[in-house]
């Protein structure tokens, strides 16, 4: 049985939001294709996520065996977040781009699941990534337009930086589908005609497959 992560971390609602409405369509379509798949949901928004302390840094460098009960629950969620990781064997991220990057509860959530030992270790030296035959979509939706050959590509930092902390660890199988120019909406384009570039793409996916 196939089981797919969909992490959305846009704040804004399903109506509004384009990332998650792509999102939506994307695990629609992925379980038409594996109808006895299980979708495990993961919203950064609902999720309480802190930034990277002290404490917590000195925790994910013990060993298990030796964790206080504080360590342990300052560890709790990084532990919850990596299971869902380890136990599905595609993600599927919606990510709106937020000043040239991404949201900022998806830095959050890629600071908790980023540990040694347990999404990468660090072999002869070199760091090698522990997430094995997984694969990745990312729907990112962007008020302007910054695809590569375009003039403002040098402004996307979303998809290199994502593309090489995944690959950090371990995902290489990884693929990005774009929904630009949203900022027509606040002028009246119509959202379908807006959305259907990328909603083709979503679909081209799973008919390839």
């Amino acid at each position: 049985m196939k089981t797919l992560l969909a992490v959305d971390s846009s704040p804004l609602g399903t109506e509004s939001s384009v990332s998650r409405q792509l999102t939506a369509e994307f695990v629609e379509k992925w379980q038409q294709a594996h109808p006895d798949g299980k979708v495990i949901r993961r919203d950064l928004i609902t999720t309480p996520l802190e930034a990277v302390s002290a404490e917590w840094i000195a925790a994910a460098h013990t060993p298990e065996d030796k964790l206080t009960a504080r360590q342990r629950e300052i560890l709790g969620t990084s532990g919850e977040l990596i299971a869902e990781l380890n136990a599905a064997d595609e993600y599927v991220f919606g990510v709106a781009m937020h000043n040239f990057s991404i949201p900022a509860v998806l830095k959050l959530w890629i600071d908790q699941v980023a540990r040694a030992g347990k999404t990468f270790s660090y072999e002869g030296g070199a760091p090698a990534g522990l997430l094995h035959g997984k694969t990745t979509t990312f729907l990112v939706s962007s008020g302007g337009v910054y695809d590569q050959g375009t003039p403002m590509a040098a402004m996307n930092f979303v998809e290199p930086y994502l593309r090489s902390m995944f690959r950090f660890i371990g995902v290489t199988d990884t693929r990005f589908i774009n929904a630009s120019g949203t900022a027509r909406l606040l002028f009246g384009s119509d959202r379908a005609t807006v959305l259907q570039p990328a909603r083709a793409s979503i679909h081209a996916q799973f008919q390839a497959a």
